[in-house]
């Protein structure tokens, strides 16, 4: 088996089609079906269905590509070890983040990242939500992964992962422009306001629905959006009230919205998550910079 062979497999996996495979790794299409026919060949199964022009990963083929990935990146971590030696940290790093914590904490770590190593590219992937973000660690795609802490997921194959502590965030309520201001917002009084969210599965409307629950509630939801640069937009046009980070409600501020703190405060935790195995020198530099702070 070679290293090649696993990438165009890969690469086949990721795009969908040989076509777009064969573009993407700058190879002729021939010269990429029959690398992985050999590969299939090789392991004694199938690792696409053909049909037509696009392909259907199998249950191998999705096997194969979960150890590919981790073998590949362990590859690449021999290359990066070396330049490490010389302190030339190179390479690139997959990392994974709640698209709320792009702004903070994401942001000034990948800059202070940055600066410290300049010759590594940070390939930086926004998941649905908490669990795709848990699985794109787990399958490899991500070799890091920024949250917030919950439930412990299942993991693929017997495949753990570690988490470590990264801090609290706060998150408030943000009101439309023009909303009576007070000293803090209860969960009975938040359940009386038209709501604009994200939609189940997120990790917001997770926080938001386990809330009211608690309080025996529910949301009057007035508009559900999976496109969160718009909740700040929406709230300020008057569409309803929503629940973010501190650090986010600080641009809506600045737009005349509304901020109040929640009674009692609302607080949640953020974790970094890897694989339980050793990481690349240019993952386990982030992470030293991410828990030094």
């Amino acid at each position: 088996m070679e290293l090649q062979q696993m990438r165009y497999a890969l690469a086949v996996v990721d795009t969908g089609t040989f076509t777009a495979a064969a573009a993407q790794c700058l190879v002729a299409q021939p010269s990429l079906s029959q690398s992985v026919r050999n590969l299939e060949r090789e392991l004694g199964v199938e690792l696409f269905h053909r049909v037509g022009r696009r392909v259907v990963v199998t249950a191998a083929g999705s096997a194969f590509a979960v150890a590919a990935r981790v073998a590949l990146r362990a590859v690449d971590s021999v290359r990066t070890e070396v330049d490490a030696v010389s302190g030339m940290l190179a390479g690139a790093l997959d990392l994974v983040a709640l698209p709320t914590l792009a702004s903070d904490p994401v942001t000034p770590l990948v800059g202070a990242f940055r600066t410290a190593h300049p010759l590594v590219t940070v390939r930086l992937a926004h998941p649905d939500g908490t669990a795709d973000l848990l699985q794109s660690v787990v399958r490899g795609e991500s070799e890091v992964g920024i949250t917030v802490a919950g439930p412990a997921e299942p993991g693929l194959r017997g495949v753990q992962l570690v988490s470590h502590r990264l801090g609290r965030q706060e998150i408030v309520a943000v009101l439309p422009p023009g909303s009576t201001r007070r000293s803090a917002l209860s969960a009975r009084a938040l359940a009386a306001l038209p709501l604009v969210t994200n939609p189940i599965g997120t990790s917001t409307r997770a926080m938001l629905d386990t809330l009211l629950a608690d309080a025996g509630l529910r949301a009057q939801i007035a508009v559900e959006t999976d496109q969160r640069e718009a909740i700040i937009p929406l709230v300020v046009a008057g569409a309803g009230a929503a629940l973010l980070p501190r650090s986010m409600a600080a641009t809506a501020l600045l737009h005349g919205a509304v901020v109040v703190a929640l009674e009692p405060r609302l607080w949640r935790e953020l974790v970094l998550v890897h694989r339980n195995a050793t990481l690349s020198p240019a993952a386990r530099a982030f992470a030293d910079i991410a828990l030094a702070g």
